[in-house]
């Protein structure tokens, strides 16, 4: 390009044609990256000439890779960053560090337009991850995105050059987020593939135990991974996984299952030894007594090793004739070996319900041959309910007293009222149910019932009453010659209504009356002295005349008055 002419004697205007004319051929502007040549390198510095009036310089670590020294010298031609054409000093300002960066987010934003892979360098930690150098851009590391497992020591895999996907860019906010475990994965995915393919189900390999959990442990079978569930381990129940295995132990499988959609792969190692429920109902029939040990208890039962491979459930039900509502720990503990007996068996469901009482002498049965009904027996009131009493018996069984069989001539509820814990008390058996596991007892029938002693006694019946209480409302009297009991009501102590009064008797003070009502069954009994002054006055009437005849009322029945006292006198 040709020089523009200058005056010997230049002027203000001159020297900015000058720089005009200089900045004309160097089109560099602020903020872009520009090629410069390295004509210097002083005291840790490259200086820079990139075609400006002076030149700039740069710290020679800007030009060396992540964990490696700078091996730039002079006359490298590089491209740097122009940050100002000329600052106070009168030096170009520029930056390698900011050139490589601009360069790296056009490239890389492209790169992750396409989804491509990007090598980057991991050379720093920082809070929840690590700073990868991805050719002049950084990005950020999540400590979750390093490896598909959680890696303890990272050191390794620090300033080695090796590929990342990118998550997330954000060029404005100058954000990248990387991940290196989406490329393993893919990987593992790719293997894991063409590994799979060589499997079948039913195929028996050889794996090594990689790492056991709660449910189960995981085998590599090579490369890629099958989980042998707990179930699946062995015949016998296993409480857990490292009960039997340990990792780094090599062992043989079965193929189970492979699905083909997620890939997974289901190891057995039982399969490949005879299944022992196969032949259960051969080697213990029902009714069959057995030796096992207890391996489990739960809220409902406890579970029995008759083998390997074979366990039956006693359940709570079965395990105590007399012990209800007990949890099993409390009857039998774990590793304890018992006697059992064999109730029932379902191959098909792989259960077999043992029972641990059918063992032990039934203690309603041994009751019931010692104590037959009518016996007479003493315990202690181990309960009192609204319906009765509940007797401790011999052979750590309960009896219990109906509120009915308690008193003869008491309610149950006025007559429980008597009875109290603790109490010893004797009772009649009325009957035994063993299979309802329930006993019977009275006490009332320890006595003798008062209807049998008012035997041939019906209504209308005239009987001989002794007052036992004076009420308001009657008289409570024992009928001579029984144990029964009877009532007077008011209305029923006189024909005469001024006569009804329960205050003109006395406690002990006899009389005869007529049974108005005699129910055996309600063990009830009423008797009228009214009822009896009525009929004797008929009977008078229709022996000794009527009113008709002229004869009072008073003389009939005085008549009839002296005649009873002569054929007493005569008696």
């Amino acid at each position: 390009m040709a020089k523009s002419a200058v005056s010997l004697n230049p002027t203000r205007d001159d020297f900015e044609a000058l720089l005009a004319e200089s900045y004309a051929d160097h089109p560099a502007t602020e903020g872009s990256v520009v090629k410069g040549k390295v004509v210097a390198i002083e005291n840790d510095f490259a200086i820079i000439d990139v075609g400006l009036k002076t030149e700039g310089k740069i710290a020679t670590k800007e030009f060396a890779q992540p964990g490696k020294a700078s091996e730039i010298k002079v006359g490298d031609t590089v491209e740097v960053y122009l940050e100002r054409i000329e600052n106070a000093m009168g030096e170009a300002v520029l930056s390698r560090d900011k050139a490589r960066r601009e360069e790296a987010w056009t490239r890389l934003e492209a790169m992750s337009a396409k989804n491509e892979r990007v090598d980057g360098v991991i050379f720093g930690r920082v809070k929840g991850g690590f700073t990868v150098d991805l050719g002049g851009a950084v990005a950020f590391l999540p400590g979750s995105q390093v490896d598909v497992r959680p890696i303890r020591d990272v050191t390794p895999l620090m300033n080695v050059s090796q590929p990342f996907q990118i998550l997330k860019m954000d060029r404005r906010r100058g954000n990248i987020v990387v991940s290196r475990r989406a490329i393993m994965e893919e990987t593992r995915a790719e293997q894991r593939s063409e590994l799979v393919q060589n499997l079948a189900e039913g195929q028996v390999v050889d794996g090594v135990v990689k790492n056991i959990t709660d449910y189960g442990a995981f085998v590599d079978l090579g490369g890629i991974d099958g989980l042998l569930h707990v179930t699946d381990i062995a015949w016998k129940r296993v409480n857990h996984p490292s009960d039997v295995l340990h990792v780094g132990q090599t062992l043989k499988v079965q193929i189970i299952r492979i699905n083909p959609e997620t890939q997974r792969i289901s190891l057995g190692m039982k399969q490949l030894d005879k299944d022992p429920w196969e032949i259960v109902a051969e080697r213990y029939p029902i009714g069959a007594r057995v030796k096992g040990k207890v391996t489990n208890i739960t809220d409902y039962g406890a579970f029995v090793e008759l083998e390997d491979g074979i366990e039956g459930l006693v359940h709570v039900s079965e395990m105590s004739w007399t012990k209800k509502n007990v949890h099993p720990g409390k009857i039998l503990s774990t590793s304890e070996e018992i006697d059992v007996q064999v109730l029932e068996i379902d191959a098909a469901k792989r259960r077999i319900s043992l029972g641990l009482k059918q063992t032990q002498n039934n203690p309603w049965a041994t009751f019931a041959s010692k104590y037959p009904n009518g016996s007479t027996v003493e315990g202690e009131v181990k309960n009192i309910t609204e319906f009765g009493l509940f007797i401790g018996l011999d052979g750590d069984v309960d009896g219990m007293v109906h509120l009915s069989d308690i008193d003869w001539k008491r309610a149950g509820e006025e007559a429980i009222k008597d009875f109290k814990k603790g109490d010893i008390v004797k009772a009649k058996v009325l009957d035994v149910d063993q299979e309802k596991e329930r006993i019977s007892l009275g006490i009332k029938q320890l006595g003798t019932d008062p209807v049998s002693t008012a035997v041939g006694i019906k209504k209308g019946d005239t009987v001989t009453c002794e007052v036992v209480k004076v009420e308001d409302n009657g008289l409570e009297v024992r009928v001579a010659g029984t144990d029964m009991s009877a009532y007077v009501k008011r209305a029923d102590l006189a024909r005469d209504r001024s006569e009804q009064r329960p205050e003109r008797f006395a406690v002990g003070e006899k009389f005869d009356a007529k049974v108005t009502l005699f129910d055996a069954k309600a063990r009830k009994m009423n008797v009228s002295i009214k009822a009896l002054e009525i009929a004797e006055e008929k009977e008078a009437v229709a022996q000794y005349g009527s009113s008709d005849s002229g004869a009072s009322l008073g003389d009939i029945l005085g008549a009839a008055l002296k005649k009873k006292d002569a054929e007493a006198k005569s008696d």
